[in-house]
């Protein structure tokens, strides 16, 4: 059974040409108070690539400012055409998710619009909102979250999803799962990918108390990578996906499906995985380059082949 699933995960097919036509916006990004991004006046959620030096960087805007990127299905829509464009994109190195809304990562569900659906509906909803969420995280490519505001609920579940977290020193940065507070429990993954994260007895104690972290707080309880001081640490994200741009792209993508995948098996089969993902990379250009490169003494130029 394994070696079939290790068959199936590792094929090459993330490695190929991208299906999807993009196009580079050539914004460049500085932070989020001052320089916010150019955007769709109908988009709650929208993409951009950034240009020059930070090519390679792709950033996923959330902008619902009138119910703080609360996950209505209209949002959840435009969220998922975003990571299906990204899925295929292998110009895209590094995404980083980010809100353009002062003091509110994603206020979880949108309980107002919730309440004017049938049961059918709220099923449905569901269901495609989990469905966006394990897309995000099963992007093949690097993921950062910028944590500038309230992730609650079903937005730290969105958080979640991401490799990796990033947090802004603002007093209106409020992290927790609080649905045990509303007499409900984490529906969207929270339950699972907490204690994953964090490890079962701290998961424990934040689910079973509804409490609510800043930055420094959540760095400590380790759902944070980093807690800045400055009120938003979208600079800090792209200090990070700065780190993986000269990196080979194909190498990171198959070293987080070793570590995602991987480490869901028992250590033997973990390794085996490992070696699977690892023979995915030796046929490639970009490795003759790196090796080309170090004998050279120049810096690599990887093209992702």
């Amino acid at each position: 059974m394994l070696r079939t699933f290790l068959a199936r995960s590792c094929q090459p097919q993330r490695l190929q040409r991208s299906l999807i036509p993009s196009t580079a916006s050539g914004i460049r990004f500085i932070s989020t108070t001052q320089q916010p991004a150019a955007h769709p006046e109908d988009k709650d959620c929208f993409l951009e690539r950034l240009g020059g030096d930070d090519t390679g960087i792709a950033v996923v805007n959330f902008n619902r400012p009138k119910a703080f990127n609360a996950l209505s299905r209209k949002f959840v829509r435009e969220f998922r055409d975003a990571l299906q464009e990204l899925r295929y994109d292998q110009e895209a190195r590094v995404v980083i998710l980010r809100s353009l809304v002062e003091g509110a990562f994603c206020a979880g569900a949108d309980l107002r619009e919730r309440s004017t659906m049938n049961m059918t509906e709220v099923k449905q909803f569901l269901a495609s909102l989990r469905d966006s969420f394990r897309e995000l995280e099963t992007l093949p490519i690097p993921t950062i979250a910028v944590i500038d505001g309230a992730a609650l609920g079903g937005g730290l579940e969105l958080a979640l999803c991401c490799d990796m977290r990033v947090g802004g020193g603002n007093k209106k940065v409020k992290i927790g799962l609080v649905e045990t507070k509303l007499a409900i429990i984490p529906g969207a993954g929270g339950t699972q990918r907490l204690p994953r994260l964090i490890g079962i007895p701290k998961a424990k104690e934040l689910i079973f108390s509804s409490k609510i972290l800043n930055s420094a707080s959540a760095k400590e309880f380790g759902i944070l990578n980093h807690a800045v001081e400055e009120d938003s640490a979208y600079n800090k994200a792209l200090e990070v996906a700065r780190e993986m741009l000269p990196m080979g792209p194909l190498a990171i993508r198959m070293a987080k499906s070793a570590i995602d995948k991987g480490t869901q098996f028992e250590i033997d089969s973990g390794l085996e995985y490992e070696q699977a993902c690892y023979a995915q990379i030796m046929p490639t250009e970009d490795r003759l380059e790196g090796l080309a490169a170090f004998r050279e003494k120049r810096k690599p130029v990887y093209k992702g082949k």
